[in-house]
């Protein structure tokens, strides 16, 4: 920010007699980042925070972000029944027979990776993983953009909401964000999703003026304006996700689709805190009455973090993002985003329980009465639900854990040959989070419309900017320090492929998940390795069919089981060599021949 000229006094001035007028467009929202002392528009001199009160400090904040908007069109930091009377008045959703507020995001149900980019400049350049997931873009092309959105923004005719919180449960490693949007839903998935500043720095914690709230990243959310100049600027679309690292802001526009908030930010993290020594993780976690009973489930969505981290046995630290530093665990996030397709109070009664007041159901169908129907995927396969951690019955409100003492490695296996469970030693491990063999399930991308096979590093290669090894050495290196032991879970299909075979059911899975989180799995008596996968199997586990155990046995040909697996080995042989790992580690992955 700096001085302002007469020109934008002159349209603050005249932005400020305006009318408002209520016209809602389903909008992502924002955080902020870093900003510097400047003047205010108003009268040239520097203000103190301190001595105007809260609306009015918001309004010189977006003032230095060239966002021009009276103070009467701005809101800020709402409570749950203030964004739900927001959301209500301008007609942004329904409310469900079970409490919850439906929205319907629009075109855009799910998130675009093929418009994310961030901006290449030292010193960040040196280190990202350039490529068709961590795009570059110029610094031209971002300010360019960053001009029209705030543009429109501040001719916008309707509210805009402004959300100052944390990420990161964790006093010493959470990070500082403000979050801008053009409608009230997007506000109020912050307030699910995001940490207020009382759930970080302690009940009773008045928050600090805005104008003192120095945010660390600007994520500034603008659905409603579409880039018609894409292909000069050399982008996928009129969709567009931007991050200006150094600078600590990134741009949201042409998408309502919420997750693009949440994913924004934990990429972002994703990027600065393995640099710190801390392995932040695509993963849920859960303990159990022991202090030291951690265990992490790291998976792509849809393939069962939420559902089997909603354990009744259990306390729930966390559904998806979480970070390991040498403290133990912490939660990144405030709140839950899962999927709810074909959902059933039987299977997954925790999760259906917490769909209630101040939920939100994105894109759920709902009969006349209101009662959902979580089995419609009319509008979509990704329909989701956003509630904040509390409403999980068995929830950890301090949202830490001490360091695991096992790991999940959740793969949804579309061939249906890998077991439901393995064992990994420290090496496998290693090669398996690095190779993060598993699949994309319908609708959680745009264009996904059915199961599809992916190599994502990490289990989460769409929000990690830096090269796998990073994070994989810091998962080795952790590992030794603290025993850890890792299993290779599919929750995908067995007796054949996907379209012959079945879904591994939930049942299996929770039967197999409590075997590890009790440790009765750690001293079960193993097969001998597979000779295709190199896996080794547990001979028996409580609650699982022995048939289950050995996925060669399951089929209904074995030579057809032999040919499928073959080919699977092959694709992992030529994933590991086209990205360029380390040859000695290959050893310890899957065999194309044998």
């Amino acid at each position: 920010a700096g001085l302002v000229d007469k020109i934008t006094k002159r349209r603050l001035t005249k932005l400020k007699h305006k009318t408002p007028m209520a016209k809602v467009i389903p909008n992502d929202t924002l955080s902020t980042g870093p900003r510097s002392q400047a003047p205010s528009p108003a009268n040239g001199k520097v203000v103190d925070s301190t001595s105007v009160d809260p609306l009015t400090a918001v309004a010189q904040e977006l003032d230095k972000l060239h966002i021009f908007r009276p103070v009467t069109t701005i809101s800020y930091n709402l409570s749950f029944n203030q964004v739900r009377f927001e959301e209500q008045i301008h007609g942004e959703g329904t409310i469900a027979s079970n409490g919850a507020i439906v929205v319907d995001t629009g075109i855009y149900t799910g998130r675009s990776p093929h418009d994310k980019y961030f901006v290449k400049r030292e010193p960040s350049a040196e280190i990202i993983d350039w490529g068709p997931v961590n795009q570059p873009t110029t610094s031209e092309v971002f300010d360019e953009l960053y001009e029209e959105v705030v543009r429109h923004l501040s001719k916008w005719r309707g509210r805009i909401f402004v959300f100052d919180g944390y990420i990161g449960a964790r006093k010493s490693s959470s990070r500082r964000v403000r979050v801008i949007s053009e409608s009230a839903y997007h506000h109020h998935f912050c307030l699910n999703m995001l940490l207020t500043i009382d759930k970080v720095e302690g009940r009773g914690r008045a928050p600090t003026s805005p104008g003192d709230w120095n945010p660390e990243m600007t994520v500034i959310v603008s659905p409603s304006y579409l880039n018609k100049d894409f292909k000069r600027m050399q982008l996928h679309s009129e969709t567009f996700i931007l991050g200006d690292l150094e600078r600590g802001i990134m741009l949201i526009g042409g998408t309502s689709y919420s997750g693009e908030i949440k994913k924004g930010l934990f990429g972002w993290l994703n990027f600065c805190l393995p640099q710190e020594r801390k392995l932040s993780m695509h993963c849920s976690a859960t303990k159990g009455l022991k202090s030291d009973d951690v265990v992490l489930f790291c998976g792509l969505s849809g393939t069962g973090k939420t559902t089997l981290s909603a354990d009744p046995h259990r306390l729930l630290i966390g559904d998806d993002e979480h970070v390991w530093d040498d403290e133990g665990i912490f939660n990144i996030e405030g709140g839950c985003y899962a999927k709810v397709i074909n959902i059933s109070p039987t299977a997954e009664a925790d999760i259906c329980a917490a769909i209630r007041k101040n939920a939100i159901l994105e894109n759920v169908i709902c009969d006349e009465h209101g009662v959902p129907d979580y089995s419609d995927n009319t509008k979509t396969e990704n329909t989701r639900c956003s509630y904040p951690l509390e409403h999980i019955k068995n929830y950890d409100a301090s949202r830490v854990g001490t360091h695991p003492h096992a790991i999940v490695f959740l793969t949804c296996d579309v061939f249906g040959v890998l077991p439901p469970v393995a064992r990994l030693t420290s090496d496998q491990a290693k090669y398996h989070f690095m190779s993060g063999y598993t699949s994309k399930m319908s609708g959680t991308e745009r264009g996904v419309t059915a199961p599809q096979l992916t190599f994502s590093h990490c289990f989460g290669a769409a929000f990690m900017p830096l090269r796998a090894e990073v994070y994989a050495n810091l998962l080795a290196e952790k590992m030794q320090v603290h025993g850890t032991q890792v299993y290779l879970v599919n929750t995908g299909w067995t007796f054949g492929s996907y379209g012959t075979g079945k879904r591994m059911s939930i049942k299996v899975s929770r039967a197999i998940v409590d075997a590890i989180t009790c440790g009765r799995i750690h001293d079960t008596e193993l097969n001998p390795p597979d000779p295709i996968f190199q896996l080794r199997t547990p001979k028996q586990v409580p609650g699982v069919p022995d048939l289950l155990l050995n996925p060669r046995k399951a089929w209904s040909s074995e030579w057809l089981y032999e040919e499928t697996a073959l080919k699977v080995a092959k694709l992992f042989q030529e994933n590991w060599t086209t990205k360029g790992y380390d040859p000695q580690l290959a050893a310890c992955g899957p065999k194309p021949t044998h």
